[in-house]
């Protein structure tokens, strides 16, 4: 889930490394937040108003730091607008639907965990998209390995003995992955976008993701009957930390170290997802949901840094 930016890459410091600390406790706590709001807001809801309050308050923080919306006059203008609707379909509006739709029936380990697919997805992705970015032995390697981990998350139930999976229960599945593949799809788009400054692409793609997601919530779900405490201070938690601040905090990550850097973070959220639904919601965690993580990252690490070792 990274913005672009033109800025150059920096060497991380170990302020760098305590924010992507921070960056990925605040992503694997996301979850919980979902599961408290949808105590009373649907799953299309749920993202509308996480999507919009977010995009408010970015878009205040944009006009206050003189940080403006992209034109619409040349043709690289419309082009950015483009990637900005494909930011906000990919990276907000279908992920966050789908997430919480899915933690309907799942736990939000499981969320978490399948959030561990993303940087496996972009692989493929940015080898037929990303020009420089080929699929080498090792990354081919490491996408089987992690795709078997996969397979493991979704159908572990059922092979090792578990009672198996209803349809509901395996539709709810599908979708978190699902979100997985959004997400992975919406870094490519964002990675292919011209240059912006990574404020003004943020801002406009959550503007974007209320637009398609507040009348789609309405349609389908119509107003909330009731907005419990609970409920309340999760769809806020989602929209203030989750989704606006940790935009800020790409913001300065990617500044100060780069995207390759952020890309980091993905190994920690799925971690502090099973934590924090084990220690604060009391969630049971099957023995195939470590497996599968375990696989999942092993094949992530096979991936990424097998031939930076062999090159070094």
């Amino acid at each position: 889930m990274t913005f672009h930016s033109p800025s150059a890459r920096r060497e991380p410091t170990a302020g760098s490394w305590a924010l992507l600390a921070l960056l990925g406790l605040i992503w694997g706590s996301s979850f919980l937040g979902v599961e408290m709001s949808l105590i009373d807001f649907k799953p299309i809801t749920n993202a509308a108003i996480r999507v919009s309050l977010a995009a408010i308050l970015l878009l205040a923080i944009a006009l206050w730091t003189g940080h403006r919306l992209p034109g619409f006059a040349t043709p690289t203008e419309k082009r950015i607008w483009l990637h900005c609707f494909g930011m906000g379909l990919f990276t907000n509006a279908l992920p966050f639907s789908l997430l919480a739709w899915g933690q309907q029936q799942v736990t939000s380990s499981f969320a978490g965990v399948s959030m561990a697919v993303v940087p496996l997805l972009v692989l493929p992705l940015s080898h037929f998209l990303v020009p420089g970015e080929r699929m080498t032995r090792a990354k081919v390697a490491g996408f089987a390995v992690g795709f078997v981990g996969v397979f493991l998350l979704v159908g572990g139930d059922s092979l090792l003995g578990g009672g198996g999976t209803t349809p509901r229960l395996f539709l709810a599945q599908i979708a978190c992955v699902g979100a997985s593949c959004c997400y992975a799809i919406g870094s490519i788009v964002t990675r292919l976008c011209p240059p912006i400054p990574t404020q003004s692409f943020a801002t406009t793609g959550l503007l974007l993701g209320s637009v398609m997601l507040i009348p789609t919530a309405l349609l389908f779900e119509g107003l909330p009957q009731t907005a419990s405490l609970p409920a309340l201070a999760g769809v806020l938690y989602l929209a203030l930390f989750p989704t606006a601040a940790a935009t800020i905090l790409l913001t300065v990550l990617i500044k100060r170290a780069g995207p390759p850097f952020l890309s980091l973070v993905n190994y920690q959220v799925p971690v502090w997802a099973v934590i924090i639904g084990a220690v604060v919601l009391l969630e049971p965690l099957p023995g195939h949901f470590l497996m599968a993580l375990l696989v999942i990252l092993a094949g992530l690490a096979l991936s990424q840094f097998y031939d930076r070792w062999r090159n070094s």
